[in-house]
């Protein structure tokens, strides 16, 4: 059976450290609020003079290297971006042609922090269908620059940084085993920028009355979060006729620790079996999945023959899943 198997994985992270400390030194908080409501102890900003694609370029040139691939074999790239660049052209185009990846095609994926699954799970149709046989797929964000920094129920939350995997055919029974993407557009007002698009341009207004920003209804989403997480972890063990004691690795998009702990508990999972890195990076919405795939490959948590469970939640509302066999 042809399979979409991830031959390499690649990270960039930028230098600039944001501690809850100096954190508390801008908005009304403190280390051990954020820490005991979050888990997050720091997050890393990128310099003023970087954009998506700057990160997005360096964790693919570091997955290009692991793979000991040419960027003349990519016939496709598609980058998961809440942060790009721009409205337009995709952040995808200008990834493109930093990597000078002539013969691919490139395009973006929006689905918030469920972004980097969605985006595997395009990558994955394209090479089972036998369209294409390498892809690059890449999770980045810089949402500083959408952080609302006097807000203190958002801005102790997010990060920047960026993943990659390069994806290629392989006939075996290893590789991605099958994604699950689910959405319910009826709650989009949980996580929103509400303004910049076309039901509100930008505008002298909007820019006063801070509408660039992200906004999240905290409370109401971490409730959601939890109790769809945990079924659809259920259903994708299921689906692959799995039991949660056959799993080797869960890797969980990075968003609160209580979050990432109740979904454990639910599947009995010990936390030695799930990939935790938000105390350093904070939520970096579609890359957090592929920064912490490319640490576990590095350290050496992930070995051939694993199963390991990818799952996220985000804006859309939208949430998805992978299983893969390493």
């Amino acid at each position: 059976m042809l399979r979409a198997k991830i031959l390499s994985t690649g990270s960039s992270l930028p230098q600039r450290v944001l501690t809850n400390t100096e954190l508390s030194q801008m908005v009304d908080t403190s280390n051990e609020w954020i820490v005991e409501r979050t888990g997050i102890s720091e997050r890393r900003i990128a310099d003023k003079d970087k954009a998506t694609s700057d990160l997005a370029y360096e964790a693919s040139k570091r997955a290009l290297k692991a793979a000991g691939m040419k960027v003349s074999d990519i016939s496709m790239i598609i980058v998961a971006t809440i942060s790009g660049d721009m409205s337009m052209p995709s952040t995808a185009c200008f990834l493109q042609k930093r990597l000078n990846a002539k013969n691919a095609c490139a395009f973006d994926v929006n689905a918030a922090c469920s972004g980097f699954i969605y985006a595997l799970s395009t990558a994955n149709a394209f090479i089972r269908s036998g369209l294409h046989k390498n892809v690059l797929v890449v999770g980045a964000e810089i949402l500083s620059r959408f952080t609302d920094w006097q807000d203190r129920s958002t801005c102790v939350l997010f990060g920047d940084g960026a993943g990659a995997v390069l994806l290629g055919a392989h006939r075996g029974k290893s590789g991605i085993l099958s994604t699950h993407l689910y959405s319910d557009g009826n709650l989009w007002d949980l996580i929103q920028v509400p303004a910049g698009g076309s039901r509100m341009p930008a505008s002298k207004d909007t820019v006063e009355e801070r509408l660039h920003f992200i906004k999240m209804k905290g409370n109401e989403t971490f409730k959601v979060a939890v109790k769809t997480l945990g079924s659809l972890v259920e259903m994708t063990l299921r689906h692959n006729g799995l039991s949660p004691s056959q799993l080797d690795l869960l890797i969980p998009h990075q968003a609160n620790h209580r979050i990432i702990q109740a979904v454990a508990s639910r599947l009995g999972l010990s936390m030695d079996k799930v990939v935790v890195n938000i105390n350093k990076y904070g939520n970096t919405s579609a890359a957090s999945i592929p920064i912490a795939l490319d640490e576990a490959v590095c350290s050496g948590r992930i070995k051939k023959g694993d199963y390991i469970l990818l799952e996220s939640f985000g804006g859309g509302l939208t949430w998805a899943s992978a299983m893969i066999k390493w």
